[in-house]
């Protein structure tokens, strides 16, 4: 339910393959005024999430008179990230090609600045998060347009009878709907002693320490929590400091509540986790609970979703973005942006949205207050708080601030989540910290 990722030698050997790799979807549509356009979109997991893009799309071409053609390509099995890497290695390919997360930052030399789109929309849209600033300038350059479709954030989403009846929190209380969080006392010593009573009670939190991402992701997020870095954002190596050695603390005590098996958890398996009605709280975004809402309602209607706790150094919450990208190789980069300003339109974004059933998320500041976010349910009101509507956790993404290179290496390796396995399973503190030493000084020789 949550994207998988693509290692450094899985990228490498990627490069490799041939534009063969794309997965065609059928013709869209097309008049011959002003030239051809073809695009690779990001397939959607939402069932018919796709189809307002495809309208969207065909507006904007009908306009323009410009010829269209749409990919959705599968994020399954990395496609996504081998067509990326295929047309990188052609020089050919998309005239729009959707990224995730670090792949324009690893494709900057080969993309067109779109700085000339981005500035009139932030001053249109507002301020985007920290966490697509990061991902998407380099340099003052703006390597892509932050997409609505697949852009996620990974926040709790717990059980509001078990974490009412275990650890007598009240998340609809500390998370209204309509209303601004009332979660002081929501800190990461609370959700210790939350997980510690839910697991007390049969239920423990689903949190993951697998190699993947919705594991990568919550681990980081938690230790930006503490201020932990293992590398700033110099290039420093920092992972001998007292705020990564407080966050290893603070999961040592944590996965001991834990179910025995997440060590071994993928992508899938908190999802399951929820659904199955064995735990209080996952870190996802809504796909658990929509699946939970299809195939298990007594469980969905007990779900909310909400914001991380805070730690000394403030409240993080994982933010895993999608661009929308163009070649410098392109053949049509007017029309590109042309029809990238079209699809960051507030309307457009939010048929996308609502499309999507409230699981994509803008990047703008003023697209976080759509309706269907208050609306959705049961229980209703549960996906309110889910985009972020009062900036009360900062949107990050696991290994920043490194440079993203690197911080790639740090994600991609799982380089945090191994940390916490070997000093939860019985590593000494400054072998654990060695070892991620060693490991942060190859990737920055790779």
């Amino acid at each position: 339910m949550s994207r998988s990722k693509l290692s450094r030698r899985q990228f490498v050997t990627a490069t490799a393959l041939t534009s063969a790799a794309l997965i065609t979807a059928p013709y869209v549509r097309g008049a011959h005024a002003a030239g051809k356009l073809s695009i690779g979109f990001w397939d959607h997991w939402v069932p018919g999430a796709i189809n307002a893009s495809t309208d969207l799309v065909n507006e904007w071409a009908a306009k323009e008179k410009v010829e269209v053609s749409i990919d959705y390509i599968t994020s399954q099995g990395n496609k996504i990230l081998v067509t990326i890497a295929a047309e990188a290695q052609a020089k050919s390919g998309h005239d729009i090609l959707a990224m995730p997360t670090w792949w324009p930052h690893a494709n900057s030399d080969l993309l067109e600045p779109v700085n000339d789109i981005m500035e009139p929309l932030i001053r249109q849209n507002g301020a985007v998060n920290g966490t697509v600033q990061y991902l998407g300038q380099l340099d003052g350059k703006w390597l892509g347009v932050p997409a609505c479709a697949g852009s996620q954030i990974k926040g709790p989403c717990s059980r509001i009878d078990l974490m009412k009846k275990y650890a007598g929190i009240d998340v609809q209380e500390m998370y209204p709907a309509g209303s601004p969080p009332k979660a002081d006392n929501w800190t990461t010593d609370t959700f210790l002693k939350a997980a510690e009573a839910c697991h007390k009670g049969g239920f423990p939190f689903g949190i993951g320490l697998g190699e993947t991402t919705d594991s990568v992701d919550t681990a980081g997020a938690f230790f930006l929590a503490f201020g932990a870095q293992l590398v700033n954002a110099k290039g420093d190596i920092t992972v001998k400091t007292d705020e990564v050695r407080q966050a290893l603390e603070f999961y040592k005590k944590l996965i001991a509540f834990l179910p025995p098996d997440v060590s071994a958890w993928d992508d899938a398996s908190n999802n399951k986790w929820l659904i199955s009605g064995k735990g209080a709280m996952i870190m996802n975004p809504p796909s658990a609970w929509a699946v939970a809402k299809r195939d298990a309602p007594e469980i969905a209607e007990q779900c909310w979703t909400h914001g991380f706790p805070i730690g000394p150094r403030g409240r993080f919450a994982p933010f895993l973005p999608y661009f929308w990208t163009t070649w410098n190789f392109s053949k049509n980069k007017e029309a590109a942006k042309s029809l990238l300003v079209y699809l960051s339109q507030p309307a457009a974004v939010e048929k996308m949205v609502d499309a999507s059933g409230g699981y994509d998320l803008p990047a703008f500041e003023k697209l976080t207050t759509f309706k269907i976010w208050a609306e959705q349910g049961p229980p209703k009101g549960t996906l309110f708080h889910y985009p972020n509507p009062y900036n009360h956790q900062k949107l990050s993404i696991a290994a920043s601030p490194a440079p993203p290179k690197i911080a790639q290496q740090i994600y991609a390796q799982a380089t945090i989540t191994k940390m916490c396995l070997k000093y939860y399973q019985g590593e000494s503190m400054e072998n654990t910290l060695a070892w991620a030493e060693g490991e942060c000084e190859g990737f920055m020789r790779s």
